[in-house]
């Protein structure tokens, strides 16, 4: 048996009355995700613990197993996995955005992502931010795009931080990291904001009419997780294919082998295709992939809903699509497609509803077969519940059929 989850992030949302009172995902047109639906089984999935923040790194650490409640301890030790960079036990990693803030005394949170600023344009300038006001204590790692990566060394974990898409468009202030040793955070970002006013980066970027990255916000803190591997426990061979440090730290703690993928950029101008391929392929080696988009996600933090559309759409036909062209070859299979968490348009930010899935099974004695479409609201329909979400997954490795006839609501 071959295992594939399919990801689209942020994908569900709220219905829209510019959409006819649809969501972005009932409204798209998803030919393949409907079909896993109408085929196989549709239901929702739980992936935010009461009290958790509504992330990624919550919600995906629910999808491949884990629960949140017991190993998450912040979105930067995941992200400095991926990154190669060792924790010692007493240090903090925190989630590093370059962002755009306005120019006036209580500067406004004008852009979390710079413009989305490339990954060369943005690798200077931590470089240089390294240098010019990292320390002993205080060092930076560049990433990809905006998303960069701060340490700590013997630092607070305990600080409140806000993350910086939450706040789009709204004064920082009010904002600004708060408890033990927060005012060394603020520091930072005081000392960043002076620096980077003048960089070279960013008099380029400005004089192509482009945003300037002219400060750091960090967020997403923690100290490095203990995790099993679910690799150990579930006696497999796996896979991560993501354009997002984060998704691909999870794969790294989780003991899946991050696979990359040429043009895999975290954006609307993914290489979809290439990652159904690269999953495709790999099953010549491994029995589990998980495949990780970012773009539906993105044009929910923008409040874009012609491009959470075209994200959903491209996502169905480049990667939903693509995978169930080729699969079958493979002999048996499931394939689950899945929301993490919803982004809604109106929220600009994530929520912690529970979210559709489906899973189509080469068997058809694993499928229910109810006929219906891809979207919230029938998802919700069917009674299909998986909560706590973490279960997902040791029912989606064992016996699919027992599970929804034995524990569904």
């Amino acid at each position: 048996m071959k295992y594939l989850i399919l990801l689209g992030d942020g994908m569900a949302d709220d219905p829209l009355a510019v959409l006819g009172n649809k969501t972005p995902l009932e409204y798209a047109r998803t030919p393949h995700m409907d079909r896993m639906a109408a085929e196989g089984t549709l239901g929702l999935i739980d992936t935010i613990p009461p009290g958790l923040p509504p992330g990624s790194d919550v919600a995906n650490l629910a999808v491949l197993g884990y629960d949140p409640r017991v190993c998450y301890t912040g979105r930067g030790p995941l992200e400095a996995a991926n990154m190669g960079i060792s924790l010692a036990p007493e240090d903090v990693a925190f989630r590093c955005n370059l962002v755009t803030l306005d120019s006036d005394e209580d500067p406004v949170m004008v852009d979390f992502t710079a413009g989305h600023i490339s990954s060369a344009e943005a690798g200077r300038i931590i470089v240089d931010l390294d240098r010019a006001i990292g320390s002993e204590n205080f060092r930076f790692y560049p990433g990809i795009g905006y998303r960069h990566l701060l340490v700590w060394k013997g630092g607070e974990a305990e600080l409140a931080a806000t993350p910086p898409h939450d706040i789009t468009g709204k004064t920082i202030g009010p904002y600004l990291p708060s408890g033990r040793g927060a005012d060394k955070i603020i520091r930072l970002i005081q000392l960043s904001r002076d620096f980077l006013a003048n960089h070279p980066v960013n008099r380029e970027r400005l004089s192509r009419g482009l945003k300037a990255a002219n400060a750091i916000w960090p967020w997403g803190q923690g100290r490095a997780p203990r995790m099993q591997k679910i690799t150990e426990r579930f006696h497999l061979r796996g896979g991560v294919i993501s354009a997002v440090d984060l998704l691909n730290g999870i794969g790294v703690y989780a003991g899946l082998e991050v696979l990359p993928v040429e043009g895999a950029t975290g954006y609307t101008d993914t290489n979809y295709v290439g990652k159904a391929e690269k999953a495709l392929t790999a099953f010549s080696e491994l029995d589990l992939v998980f495949v990780h988009v970012e773009a539906p996600d993105e044009m929910g933090h923008e409040g874009n809903v012609e491009g959470k559309i075209k994200a959903i759409e491209d996502f169905d036909e480049k990667v939903v699509g693509t995978i169930l062209r080729g699969i079958p070859r493979l002999g048996d299979f499931r394939v689950a497609v899945l929301s993490d968490h919803p982004t809604p348009i109106r929220l600009k930010t994530h929520a912690a509803d529970p979210s559709p899935f489906a899973v189509l099974s080469s068997r058809e004695v694993e499928n229910q077969a109810r006929g219906i479409s891809f979207g919230e609201r029938n998802a919700k329909g069917t009674g299909n519940m998986i909560s706590p979400g973490h279960r997902f997954m040791e029912h989606f490795l064992g016996n699919w059929r027992r599970f929804f006839e034995q524990n569904t609501r």
